[in-house]
């Protein structure tokens, strides 16, 4: 349900859709679908999504922001169904992007395939956190430290927390069956951030653009299963 709900998403992220629009469009997919949305009321969140534009990095709140060709627009959703959470987010371009954006998107989403391969038993948690380090760090980009991805169950954000960064071969073991959710968050620039006013929405110190790209995971015994592929 939640990769499907993406998949509308993309379709729907165009310039002049407002961002309120959009959790409009997810909310009542989700409704539709006999599940709840996941966000809307987690800890007060007002939305059923999640809607970062350009150097917003998460958690920014949907409402009468217009997108415009050129942006980038992070769509993160999260869905309970039968008690159990899935939650994934994309970056999309919003139309034609400049090279730094593409650049920026490639490698979140790169990052993240990078990081979900080390979901195997047998692993340690350190290596998904390596890969997704290494891997923005060799494209150029920062890596931000304050989020990070969680384990996903029966609650949204479950133990353990899955950083973005750190050395190899340190924390728990990875063993089949766990279910987490990957997300790295990369910066243009650097990795510093803030929250504005509204006490939700997290922006680049700098202005510059973040990407955001999440899945839910299963670890398995030779290869992870990507729930929300």
């Amino acid at each position: 349900m939640v990769s499907e709900l993406l998949r509308v998403m993309e379709l729907e992220v165009k310039a002049g859709v407002t961002t309120g629009r959009l959790d409009e469009i997810a909310e009542a997919f989700i409704l539709s679908h006999g599940a709840i949305p996941a966000f809307k009321g987690y800890y007060g969140y007002p939305a059923s999504i999640c809607a970062s534009v350009n150097e917003e990095v998460v958690h920014g709140i949907p409402g009468p922001r217009i997108l415009r060709e050129g942006d980038i627009a992070g769509i993160d959703v999260g869905v309970k169904l039968d008690g159990y959470y899935s939650d994934a987010a994309r970056t999309f371009p919003v139309g034609r992007v400049d090279k730094q954006s593409q650049r920026l998107i490639d490698a979140t989403r790169e990052a993240l395939e990078e990081g979900i391969a080390k979901a195997v038993e047998g692993n340690h948690l350190g290596d998904i956190s390596w890969a997704v380090q290494s891997t923005a760090e060799k494209r150029g980009l920062s890596v931000v430290r304050e989020y990070v991805g969680h384990g996903i169950g029966r609650h949204l954000h479950e133990e353990p927390q899955v950083p973005n960064f750190g050395p190899p071969n340190q924390g728990p073991p990875l063993v089949e069956g766990m279910a987490l959710a990957i997300e790295p968050m990369l910066n243009l620039g650097g990795r510093e951030v803030e929250v504005l006013k509204d006490g939700w929405t997290v922006v680049t110190k700098d202005r510059k653009r973040s990407g955001h790209f999440e899945q839910t995971v299963f670890v398995g015994k030779a290869y992870p299963e990507i729930v929300t592929a």
